[in-house]
């Protein structure tokens, strides 16, 4: 178990920022892309949902390489800014949603 002081390291927020960045813009893409109207009316949705899901395959997929080894702490991490994303998409997005003016 990692002190304290691992715990909250720049390794950690590096795992929370970029999955933050991540989840962020991929809502973003899917709301603003015309293509496919079902991804666009669901982009939250999809978008958590990819970005959950790749958190955990990159996890557990580092169990499979030498000399690495998957983190509670770092899939912990990583689904906080996932979360972190969505929260910051709704803040930066949420008065445009209730006004129809995101496009």
């Amino acid at each position: 178990m990692p002190g304290f002081i691992n715990l909250f390291s720049f390794d950690k927020f590096a795992h929370l920022g970029v999955f933050a960045v991540l989840c962020f813009l991929m809502i973003v893409g899917f709301t603003k892309q015309s293509t496919y109207p079902k991804l666009k009316s669901h982009a939250i949705k999809y978008s958590l949902l990819i970005c959950i899901c790749y958190a955990s395959v990159l996890e557990l997929g580092q169990s499979l390489i030498p000399d690495r080894s998957s983190n509670f702490y770092d899939m912990a991490f990583n689904l906080s800014g996932v979360l972190l994303g969505y929260l910051l998409f709704l803040l930066v997005y949420k008065s445009s949603f209730i006004k129809g003016q995101f496009k």
